[in-house]
């Protein structure tokens, strides 16, 4: 889809993602490997009692099901830039449940950036992720 047909606060309806716990320990153990992400005993003595996913896995998982919707197929261009904000900690066996929505739309010559924003909720309805990203998508009229 070209920048042009993107309209502005188009709402985009996620798959649901569930937070697979060997998943997520594989990928702490690889990335961010932190006791916060592998070690159970010393979670029970953390504010949150388990351990938690590490936030860009969590966010990975939702952005793989966001790319079955391919927005912009073909016109896609790249990404220019993505920000994470968490505000609950994910854990083992979560469900997330997320929306993005087209915020902002940026022409530009060739091509123009659209921003999404990504609101991610768990299965109790908590919000625990808030995600921008921006992608560079081709204009037709380049």
């Amino acid at each position: 889809m070209y920048f042009e047909d993107i309209e502005l606060n188009h709402v985009i309806d996620i798959e649901p993602t569930v937070i697979d716990e060997q998943e997520m320990l594989d990928f702490a153990k690889r990335y961010d490997n932190i006791p916060l992400h592998t070690d159970e005993e010393y979670c029970k003595g953390t504010r949150f009692g388990h351990i938690i996913a590490p936030g860009v896995m969590a966010f990975m998982a939702v952005w793989a099901n966001y790319l079955k919707v391919d927005l912009c197929g073909e016109e896609l261009v790249a990404g220019k830039s993505t920000g994470m904000e968490w505000h609950k900690p994910v854990y083992a066996n979560d469900v997330l449940y997320s929306q993005a929505v087209v915020s902002s739309k940026t022409p530009g010559k060739r091509t123009g950036i659209v921003e999404l924003t990504f609101t991610i909720k768990n299965q109790n309805g908590e919000h625990v992720m808030t995600n921008l990203t921006e992608m560079v998508v081709k204009r037709k009229e380049a």
